[in-house]
């Protein structure tokens, strides 16, 4: 019997940039100065896509953490522990990246390497992290209409522990701040936004440092427990929780939500990323700043 033929591989369209983690590699893990030459691969991926596909993905992301924000508030109701919501939320990154969804947080760190590597131009690099926003924040006000409708068996049991719980965390993310004036309070959400997206971006690098699907899980859950553990505000959490808190009747204005909390920890979250990730790895790892040419292959 004679064997069927190979199959022919598709044709790469041009102009079409392979995913990273298709490129060959000799041995499973990687050493650091091999990860930062990963992450702008990867941030150059992620600039190439098409507005549509960061879109749709930043959707999915979306729904992704609001269903993990839905178990880890059923966790800490049920246990009243909250560290044990901790150990539970990374799962959310953890899927996001094993399917290649967009997170807005993450490519903060990787996409503006790639930019300052000449891997990317700066208006990918605008457009991605512009519509990569807009797809969370249409992601997340439909599934927190989700979270209304199931948590609070659609609006008939608005006192329902887990609708409770997530007021209560809305109330502190956006009252509590304002409690303390804009001087304390705009300062402090915006420092809990920069240290809590370096974790995250730090997140997404760890699992760079490896092809093997358990040590890749391994290594993104560890920054993320930290972040969560310590009460760190994340951009994408925010756009779910506050506008579910909102629809089962949070005393909480859109005004509250945007300037008490959304923009400072956008602008944090982006601070964080650029500034401690993607900076601060290229430089402790090649010496350069990233917009500067390597010495090896700098000109006379």
């Amino acid at each position: 019997m004679t064997q069927p033929p190979l199959a022919t591989p598709r044709p790469v369209p041009a102009g079409h940039r392979d995913h990273p983690d298709r490129v060959p590699v000799v041995i499973p893990d990687r050493v650091p100065t091999d990860v930062v030459d990963r992450m702008v691969e990867s941030g150059a991926y992620k600039a190439a896509r098409t507005s549509r596909q960061v879109f749709v993905q930043a959707v999915l992301a979306s729904f992704v953490f609001g269903a993990v924000v839905m178990l880890t508030g059923t966790v800490v109701v049920q246990t009243g522990i909250p560290f044990l919501g901790a150990l539970v939320f990374p799962m959310a990154l953890v899927i996001v990246i094993l399917l290649g969804l967009e997170l807005v947080t993450s490519s903060m760190g990787l996409v503006p390497l790639a930019w300052w590597r000449r891997r990317a131009t700066g208006r990918d690099t605008a457009r991605t992290l512009g519509v990569a926003i807009a797809g969370h924040v249409i992601g997340c006000v439909l599934f927190a209409l989700v979270f209304w409708a199931t948590a609070t068996q659609m609006g008939h049991d608005l006192d329902a522990p887990l609708a409770t719980w997530v007021r209560e965390l809305a109330l502190h993310k956006t009252h509590g701040y304002q409690s303390l004036g804009a001087g304390a309070g705009i300062s402090l959400v915006f420092l809990r936004a920069v240290l809590c997206n370096w974790l995250v971006s730090l997140g997404a690098v760890m699992g760079m440092t490896t092809r093997s699907t358990g040590a890749r899980i391994a290594a993104i859950w560890m920054p993320i427990t930290l972040f969560f553990a310590l009460q760190w505000e994340h951009a994408v959490v925010n756009l779910f929780v506050i506008p579910a808190a909102m629809l089962t009747g949070a005393p909480v204005s859109l005004g509250d939500w945007w300037l008490w909390n959304q923009l400072p920890v956008l602008a944090g979250n982006v601070v964080g990323a650029v500034l401690l990730t993607a900076m601060g790895l290229w430089v402790a790892q090649r010496g350069t700043l990233p917009w500067q040419a390597d010495p090896a292959i700098a000109g006379p």
